[in-house]
């Protein structure tokens, strides 16, 4: 990926497709495919690729190699005499060649010399960004209690403009998915991108900095270059930490209530943009003035967006949930129990999938260090119905009204049997909220069988009513005969 990076960065700097390939020894149908591609976006995962039979030994190879930045060059290993201490440490399970090992000791060392190691320059040039996050707190609801979040803050210190998103932490997720949005917003891209040591999408090792393999995709898709700070160096990135303060004092003083975080990170932008009609402090300029010359050295958006979210495997309980960050919990349903489904992880969702790559759910991601259980009872429906006498103490109940569980509980085992069924299945054809409508209405009336309901479920879908006019009745009481009485 930090090759496709760096054909995508030249190419986009003027180089063409045969100056790229003799710069990086590489075919020139190679180059000529990556920098023609429009989408980075991580695919739906195929099944893994077989383990090696080093990948038990890997970390302590990876702890010698590390611990040799620390020793003269002579004394440091070479791939022969990492064989020899494995094969004299773990005589009864390293079996390997000596081949295997030279090859991934190739391979390491190739990723660590390919790290590409800057330094900041302080005359900020124009379509240069710096990132960092904020903390503030807000409320969902006026009334209750504060919030914490985060905020995704993206300044320009050439013309001293800024903007945030809303997010609830600080994942690569949420930095990949809020740049995006800033980005398309803004109509370009920066050229070069400042980052914190602590933003989410790696991280500085000393002299090696490890990215999150989300935002090496979103790199090469975007085509920008980035940068970390030097430790102990606040300075390189002054403008965007003086910005996280303004924005705060100023958009969040008193805390804002947000109605959604779609809503308020679209609301927000042009707030932003309002604050640029101040002068800048040093140039005496307005701000908005001045991002002009910042959008015209922006670079093109590519034609097709990026997909903000990545892939993980996970292995289900006999529940049927999984486990993310160490402490979160969510369900996927019960008939997935005990096996491996893909997770669709995003800043705001967290969606399995069936194997055949169909969502079973869609979860609001969970943050923080308590640990949390996030169920959607509405996976639970179809078991739920082949065993109703669960139902007194399932999830569900809470998801419905108070008046409907009480009339539930009265019911007969098969007639509470054929309300599941019902509202399961017409959940799959009319969503949730329909079907729950659906039989709120069927049991006000006494009308629980199966048929019964998910009729009145599909004529609320398709049948809409209509004004009717009013109707003379006086030739309908022509027709009836007079009645004489004696």
């Amino acid at each position: 990926m930090k090759d496709i990076q760096r054909m995508v960065l030249m190419f986009a700097d003027g180089y063409s497709i045969t100056d790229i390939a003799a710069a990086m020894n590489a075919d020139w149908k190679t180059v000529k495919k990556y920098v023609d591609q429009e989408d980075f976006s991580e695919p739906f995962p195929q099944t893994p690729a077989r383990a090696s039979k080093l990948d038990p030994f890997k970390p302590v190879i990876q702890s010698w190699l590390a611990e040799d930045a620390r020793v003269r060059r002579k004394q440091r290993h070479t791939a022969e005499r990492i064989h020899q201490r494995l094969q004299e440490e773990y005589p009864d399970t390293y079996t390997l060649s000596y081949s295997a090992v030279q090859r991934y000791v190739k391979k390491v060392r190739a990723e660590r010399a390919s790290v590409q190691k800057g330094t900041l320059e302080l005359d900020w040039p124009p379509g240069t960004a710096q990132v960092d996050f904020g903390t503030a707190d807000v409320y969902w609801h006026r009334g209750d209690p504060p919030t914490t979040i985060k905020y995704l803050t993206v300044s320009f210190p050439f013309s001293n403009a800024g903007v945030l998103q809303y997010f609830p932490g600080e994942t690569a997720e949420c930095v990949v998915h809020g740049l995006q949005d800033i980005w398309q917003w803004m109509g370009g891209v920066p050229q070069r991108v400042i980052f914190d040591n602590a933003t989410g999408v790696g991280r500085r090792m000393g002299e090696v900095i490890r990215y999150a393999e989300l935002f090496e995709r979103f790199q090469a898709h975007y085509g920008f270059e980035a940068t970390f700070c030097n430790p102990e160096a606040g300075h390189e990135k002054g403008n965007v930490e003086a910005k996280v303060g303004y924005l705060r004092r100023t958009l969040m003083v008193p805390p804002p209530v947000l109605e959604d975080w779609a809503s308020a990170n679209q609301r927000v932008l042009p707030e932003c943009e309002r604050l640029w009609r101040r002068p800048h402090y040093k140039k005496g300029l307005p701000m908005a003035e001045l991002f002009e010359t910042d959008r015209e050295n922006l670079r093109a958006l590519p034609v097709r967006p990026f997909q903000p979210v990545r892939f993980t495997r996970v292995r289900t309980d006999g529940y049927g949930k999984f486990q993310l960050d160490g402490k979160h919990w969510y369900s996927s349903a019960p008939e997935w129990a005990r096996q491996e489904l893909v997770v669709q992880i995003g800043a705001f969702t967290v969606v399995p999938y069936t194997p055949d790559g169909t969502p079973i759910s869609t979860h609001v991601r969970q943050y923080g260090d308590l640990r949390t259980d996030t169920i959607d009872p509405r996976t639970t429906l179809h078991r739920l119905s082949r065993n109703p006498g669960a139902f007194r103490n399932s999830p569900l109940r809470q998801w419905l009204p108070d008046g409907l569980v009480r009339t539930l509980d009265d019911y007969a085992r098969e007639d509470l049997k054929g309300c599941l069924r019902a509202l399961a299945d017409l959940t799959e054809r009319f969503g949730f909220e329909h079907a729950l409508q659906a039989l709120q209405e069927a049991t006000r009336h006494h009308q629980i069988s199966y048929a019964d309901i998910t009729v009145r479920a599909t004529r609320m879908a398709y049948w809409e009513p209509s004004e009717v006019s009013p109707v003379d009745l006086n030739s309908y009481d022509s027709l009836i005969p007079e009645v004489t009485h004696d």
